[in-house]
């Protein structure tokens, strides 16, 4: 179908700039808006630009994604991360509009041992996980129609993000300490922000409202990530050295285990979900070849 109005929030960030190239050659109208563009806390706002835009559906891309900084900034983590979303839903309710919402492997404790399935309990372990937890209890609390999409280890050829970080270490350093007890699935925007198109483009949400999970196929942990990374580039006369997570104390605790079910997202969109190795090496092989920064200017 065409002829659609769709609003996509976080436009400035790793999804939002590479959902941009997914609809390039859309026929529907796609609408970015950023933090200058679109306060999503405030309702007002958010009423203002779907009356004028109407837009039938609401791809929210937007969050805080400083784990660290949500542990000092709590109040700020759950405005933008936690009742944002409610104030979309309830303005997609109001107008008989879709929302895609973007959610996290965090709300889960890790404490698994088996991937996490969409109605697994949820319990987080730090203030982003909090955050985005209670964003999803708003959204799904609104009465709208809606999808919301847990996701984990995102990274892209944008924007800050560990395996830029990586890339930029190998090349300047001679070694680095990655931890290899936290264990999770590595997501490149690229292939999130092609489900997500996909999803809207064809419709594909009608009758399939709910929670899924989508996330790289496979499973690795972050030293496996780092490794993986540095031999794409090249780098092979770089050391990486295995450590506990101990070795780097933080604020925010992390999941040891962040592997996510993707049985339910594959049988109701019939999407194909790359394997984390294969998406990771058309990423890297971009920024090699184009020398992106880690800031991604």
């Amino acid at each position: 179908m065409s002829g659609k109005t769709i609003i996509a929030t976080g436009a400035d960030g790793q999804l939002g700039r590479h959902l941009r190239l997914s609809c390039a050659g859309s026929a529907d109208r796609w609408i970015f808006v950023g933090r200058d563009d679109l306060d999503i806390t405030d309702p007002r706002a958010i009423a203002r630009l779907m009356d004028d835009t109407e837009a039938s559906a609401v791809v929210n891309c937007a969050a805080y994604t400083d784990v660290e900084g949500a542990e000092s900034h709590r109040d700020y983590a759950m405005s933008v991360n936690g009742t944002a979303p409610g104030y979309l839903a309830e303005a997609c309710r109001e107008r008989g509009a879709f929302l895609v919402h973007i959610s996290t492997d965090y709300v889960f404790d890790g404490m698994s041992c088996r991937p996490y399935a969409e109605d697994h309990p949820t319990s987080p372990v730090n203030a982003y996980g909090v955050a985005k937890l209670a964003g999803e209890r708003a959204v799904a609390e609104s009465g709208c129609r809606y999808v919301v999409l847990r996701t984990s280890w995102l990274y892209s050829m944008f924007g800050r993000n560990f395996v830029k970080t990586v890339l930029e270490r190998t090349a300047r350093c001679d070694s680095m300490e990655v931890v290899y007890d936290q264990v999770g699935c590595p997501t490149y925007a690229g292939d999130l922000s092609e489900a997500i198109f996909r999803i809207v483009e064809n419709r594909l949400y009608e009758g399939n409202e709910g929670i899924y999970h989508y996330s790289g196929e496979g499973v690795c942990s972050w030293f496996d990530l780092a490794r993986q990374t540095a031999e794409l580039a090249g780098h092979r006369g770089f050391t990486i050295e295995a450590c506990r997570s101990d070795r780097f104390p933080t604020k925010a605790r992390r999941p040891s285990f962040s592997v996510l079910d993707k049985s339910k997202f594959k049988d109701r969109f019939g999407i194909e979900i790359p394997y984390w190795r294969d998406s990771l090496a058309v990423c890297v092989k971009y920024l090699v070849n184009e020398r992106v920064s880690v800031e991604g200017e």
